[in-house]
């Protein structure tokens, strides 16, 4: 295990959406990979994380943190949730932006904002804070049908230089479970990061 400070350091945003379930997978696995988390969680993502998960998440942080860290199996400080307005976050400036940030599920609200630069919440300013700098902008929409706007969003934040990776499972791999399919989309976006996995075995491989 690395020593707190030496770890890859990854922003994780969880927002609205439905697929809350992809959210905690991947925190999960980073956990696993053994990455510093800065977690980020909306207010609305909160109600969608007690609607479709056996989670229940208190409105306090210290208790969320908690909560998420014990589920994690996280070791010390290597989880760190913070506020949607902790403007002294690390990760609401560019002198220690993290070298990648992942926001999963992504609301179209949150596209939205994050495509016309607003940074009303850390979320968004995470997020913008990450483009600025030239680092790893993921964003997981999981959203059916998108609208114009959903498409034209996800459209400028992809010339923008962020990976859009919907949230949509592949059946090649003969999945056998709702975990397998959310195996599917969290292997993908550990593969965008680079992150060793073996959730999922790749195309070609038995």
């Amino acid at each position: 295990m690395s020593e707190a400070g030496t770890r890859r350091a990854i922003t994780l945003a969880i927002t609205g959406a439905s697929g809350a379930q992809y959210a905690l997978r991947l925190l999960r696995a980073l956990v696993a990979a053994d990455c510093d988390i800065a977690l980020l969680i909306s207010r609305a993502a909160r109600v969608v994380i007690n609607t479709e998960t056996e989670l229940e998440l208190a409105e306090d942080s210290a208790l969320q943190e908690t909560l998420l860290r014990n589920y994690a199996q996280a070791n010390d400080g290597q989880l760190t949730l913070y506020d949607r307005e902790d403007w002294f976050s690390p990760v609401a400036s560019g002198s220690s932006a993290p070298r990648s940030m992942v926001i999963c599920p992504a609301s179209g609200g949150t596209l939205s904002a994050i495509a016309c630069g607003a940074s009303n919440n850390l979320i968004e300013r995470a997020a913008d804070v990450v483009l600025k700098e030239r680092r790893q902008l993921i964003v997981v929409p999981r959203e059916a049908p998108l609208s114009t706007v959903h498409l034209e969003n996800m459209l400028k934040l992809s010339q923008m230089g962020a990976v859009v990776l919907p949230a949509s499972p592949g059946f090649y791999q003969n999945p056998q479970s709702i975990d397998d399919l959310v195996d599917f989309v969290v292997a993908r976006i550990l593969d965008q990061l680079a992150l060793p996995q073996d959730l999922l075995p790749r195309w070609g491989e038995s």
